[in-house]
Formats: C-alpha cells, structure tokens, sequence
C-alpha cells in the first residue's frame, strides 16, 4: 500500500508535467467485445527530460535512485477503452514512458503503483513532486518503455476507484499494454512481447495479477518475461487486518486504511446500508465522501481520528474480524495472487524490516504461496529504510532501484 505521512500524507505526488497537446485516436463506441478493450482514445505529451542528466536530476529530486538512467524520456498520458468492476464498458488513464534513445523494439515494464485515494495524485496526472512517476521514469531511462495503469476511477477515468480490486485492476493494466502498443509506432517504436511486471504495495497484488493472466494467454500479444513485488498486501484477510487490528502498524494510516476498506467493499458488495452502522460519529457522515477521489490528502488525514478505536463501531469491528460470506468470498480472490497459479517466470519478491503499512506477515504468506506451487522466489528483505519517516515507502524506492538493475540484465 502506499499512504504518507507528514508533507506526503495520501498524495501520490508526481513530476510536474506540461501538457503540450493531446493526440486522439479513432476509437468506436465503447462495447465489452474483446476488439474495443484497449483501444486508445487519446495520447497527451506531457514532460520530456531531454537527456540523461535531466532524468537524474528528476529522480534526485523525488529521492529515487539515479543509477540506471542512460536516455531521457518522453512522458504521455494515456486514455483508453477498458470495463469496469461489472464488465460494462468504460475508459481509464495511464502514463507512458518511452526512452529517448535509436533503439526501434523495447521490452516493456508495467509498473503497478500504491494505494492513492486522490485521482490527482494518480501517476497520469501532473504534479509538484516525482514521487508517483519516477519508477516508470527510472524503468524508461534504463532503456525500456514503462507504463503505470492508473487503474478505475482514478487519473481522468470515471466513476469511484474499487480499492485492492485485482480483477479490475488486471483488466486495466492488460488494456493499457494494449493501448501503448498502439501508440507507440507513431514515436518510431515497437513493443517486444515480454512484459516484466512489476508493481509497490496495493500495486504488487496487481503485478501478480497482471502476471496471471498474461501467462495464462490473457492477451495475444504479451508474453510475461518476470515478476517483482514490493512490500504487497497479498494477505488482507491472514496478515494485513489482523496487524492492523492488533496495533501492529502505523495507526493513523491502520484508520485510512480502514476506513478505505469498509468504503470500497461496500460499494461492490452492499456491507451496511448507512454508515453509522460501521463508523462512529461524527466520522459516520462524511467518511465515504472523503473517499470519492476528489479529496486530498491532507483532508483526509485532517477528517479522520487518530485511532481505529475512535472510527470503527463494534459492527464495523466485526465485519473486518469476521466477514460475512460475500465479503470473505471477495477477499478470497484478492488474497490468491500467490496461491492459485504457477508463475513460470524469474520471481523476486522485496519487502522491508519494520514495514508500518504492509504487515510483513504478509510477504510470508505469499512466499509460502508460492512455495506450495514449486516456486520458489528470491526474497530479498531491505534491513531498514525511512524515507520521510516511512520504511515502507523506502522500500518502493530501493525495490525500484534493485529491480531495474535486475530486468537489465534478463
């Protein structure tokens, strides 16, 4: 997951971008037929770093490593056709990155990003700092195309974003892929089949889901190439909710996190019917709006208690302890990413001593996953790290760093 505190509280902060024009495509009326998912329906140049010295100077910046920028880059936003949680037709934004370099064919990184609840805070969107762009920067200036789905209902997409939805995020990462292939031929480039996929925190879960249906022939053309998961929730229901109902994590981001859960699985599987029921005044009449996507981060933080204690009902206890069937049957699903397949693909998995958001328990249950499938992956666990006072944001940066050295060289 991916939440901040202090100067960062909830906001996925990104490179500033300027918007230099919008490129459209033909695209049809939307249908759920196969031909229109990913079908691009605009391209938006946003900020060029002309060199590699400009890229590091960026990366520096946001407090990414620098080492592994070769070439400046291109950035684009992306808007395509994609279905939503229910399989109905909709569109969804992404970012795009692409290397400034004469290399015509480039494998692709997919890049799944952390939990944001802000859509201006998504990687597609323009913003002070580099935090939310520099790991599709730093994969594109070692030399590959990179792309970050910003999944539903965040970036321009519509509607509300459906939080730790890995079926829906899959769908959105699959049609972007689809989408930047049919983009990039106009910047004199094409995209390889291998995709390595990887993903921070909520994002992990979804470069495991990506991965999944890519090997499983999801789409024609992709080809999954490996996998790198930072610091993933990929046990909600064994790991992550236990921690965060024992103290085990930050509190105050165990009360967004909460608070996040409850208001998105409500809005898929109808848990209350009003919200005093799962959460104590005054927070019951406003707590769903501040996860609408229109709110920043330091709202959010400002409007939320500083305890589990002070927001939850003891029904709202209950449904995280004990969940009802339709709840335990969605978290079941969320919670498979490392127990239902066999990637058969390199795998690395990273996480962080200390991490306060991600529980560590939980890269323990998908280590043990995938075990059980005869995977067994390279786990690499960073001894410390505190970025802005965050070992688990710390751990996206040294994940990044780790992980594009490592796809250099498969």
């Amino acid at each position: 997951m991916r939440i901040y505190t202090g100067r960062r509280a909830v906001a996925g902060l990104l490179l500033a971008g300027l918007v230099a024009g919008t490129v459209g495509a033909a695209a049809g009326p939307a249908t759920a037929s196969g031909d229109a998912r990913g079908r691009l329906v605009s391209a938006t140049p946003m900020r060029t770093y002309y060199s590699a010295e400009e890229v590091a100077a960026a990366l520096r910046g946001a407090e990414f490593d620098d080492g592994a920028a070769k070439y400046g880059v291109d950035t684009y936003r992306l808007v395509y056709r994609t279905v939503d949680v229910a399989g109905r037709p909709t569109t969804a934004s992404g970012l795009l990155v692409l290397p400034r370099n004469d290399q015509r064919e480039l494998r692709t990184v997919s890049y799944s990003h952390g939990t944001t609840s802000y859509r201006g805070d998504a990687p597609s969107m323009p913003a002070e700092d580099g935090w939310g762009q520099a790991p599709a920067i730093t994969y594109a200036a070692a030399g590959f195309a990179a792309v970050t789905a910003d999944y539903l209902g965040l970036g321009t997409g519509p509607g509300t974003h459906p939080w730790m939805d890995v079926p829906s995020e899959t769908t959105a990462s699959v049609d972007l892929l689809r989408a930047a292939r049919e983009f990039v031929p106009r910047k004199g480039k094409v995209l390889r089949r291998q995709v390595l996929a990887a993903g921070f925190s909520q994002g992990a879960s979804a470069a495991l889901g990506l991965g999944r249906e890519l090997q499983s022939g999801g789409d024609p053309w992709f080809r999954l190439a490996a996998l790198a998961p930072i610091s993933g929730a990929y046990d909600l229901r064994g790991a992550e909710i236990p921690a965060l109902l024992d103290g085990k994590l930050d509190p105050k981001l165990s009360v967004i996190y909460s608070a996040l859960f409850l208001v998105s699985f409500d809005r898929q599987l109808h848990l209350y019917d009003h919200p005093d029921e799962v959460f104590q005044a005054p927070y019951a009449d406003r707590v769903e709006a501040l996860f609408d996507g229109t709110v920043p981060g330091e709202v959010l933080f400002r409007d939320t208690p500083d305890t589990v204690g002070r927001l939850l009902t003891p029904h709202g206890f209950d449904l995280l302890r004990d969940p009802p069937e339709r709840l335990a049957a969605a978290l079941r699903v969320t919670d498979a990413v490392c127990s239902d397949w066999t990637p058969g693909v390199p795998v690395r998995l990273f996480e962080i001593a200390a991490d306060e958001q991600a529980a560590n328990a939980n890269t323990a249950s998908c280590v043990a996953g995938l075990r059980a499938h005869g995977v067994d992956p390279h786990l690499i666990t960073f001894a410390e790290g505190d970025y802005h006072g965050s070992a688990h944001l710390s751990s996206n940066v040294r994940g990044t760093a780790a992980t594009v050295r490592w796809f250099s060289q498969l």
